[in-house]
């Protein structure tokens, strides 16, 4: 069963949704015949490398409301976080383009098909973002945080300028409005079903469940009612051992 699953960086939600699927996905019984992909999504690619404000600054200014309000949406984003073991702080928090980051997260996908090396780095960078206040433009940080997950680092500073990997992320942006994705995250199972935002663990639990028993139904055997047809009995029959 493929999912793929849209999402960016500078955006708590999908750091909470991640790891929301992620354990859903970790108690899923046909977890090992689950095949995730990771694709980019920018809530706003026209940030500069580095903003000369904070968090609630920018949103405020972005959206149109005062920081008080922007400051109590913080709260409760980080209580949300905080259900799942995560640590936000804005307060620290560097706001930044995440447009390099997400063509590292294409060289690692290239790297490695299996997909875990990108999963690796896409938290990481969730948590340097969120938790750490580090910059995700920064090509030393990003560097570092490739190495860490995996990734070779002369591969990972190439990776940073090449216009290859930003087609690349281009065609996930351009995907995701195609099939009309305007919010993050957003997960699409077995390329037909749509589950947007971070739901709770046990909706995605049951959306595991329910699309692997359509991709994967069961034999629909039905009883027969025939006088003298005992159910709990065979008749004669062969199989490989012989004939009886």
């Amino acid at each position: 069963m493929k999912i793929d699953i849209w999402s960016d960086i500078a955006c708590p939600w999908c750091y909470i949704g991640l790891t929301r699927f992620d354990r859903a996905l970790a108690a899923f019984e046909h977890r090992d015949g689950v095949e995730v992909t990771l694709h980019s999504f920018q809530l706003d690619p026209t940030l500069p490398d580095a903003y000369d404000g904070t968090e609630t600054q920018y949103l405020a200014q972005r959206k149109g409301l005062p920081e008080a309000s922007v400051k109590e949406m913080f709260g409760h984003v980080s209580a949300a976080a905080a259900s799942e073991g995560l640590t936000m702080d804005f307060d620290t928090l560097q706001v930044a383009n995440s447009r390099k980051a997400h063509r590292l997260l294409h060289a690692a996908q290239q790297a490695d098909p299996t997909g875990r090396l990108a999963h690796d780095l896409k938290l990481g960078l969730f948590r340097a973002h969120f938790t750490d206040g580090e910059s995700v433009s920064d090509a030393d940080v990003l560097v570092r945080l490739a190495t860490e997950a995996g990734l070779d680092a002369g591969a990972a500073r190439t990776a940073l300028d090449d216009e290859g990997f930003e087609a690349r992320v281009a065609a996930d942006v351009d995907a995701a409005r195609k099939l009309g994705i305007s919010g993050v995250p957003f997960f699409v199972l077995h390329e037909k079903y749509g589950i947007s935002g971070a739901q709770p663990l046990e909706v995605f639990t049951q959306a595991l469940a329910q699309v692997w028993d359509e991709v994967h139904p069961e034999p629909a055997f039905k009883t027969l009612t025939i006088p003298g047809l005992r159910q709990d009995a065979t008749g004669p029959a062969c199989g490989p051992d012989g004939c009886a």
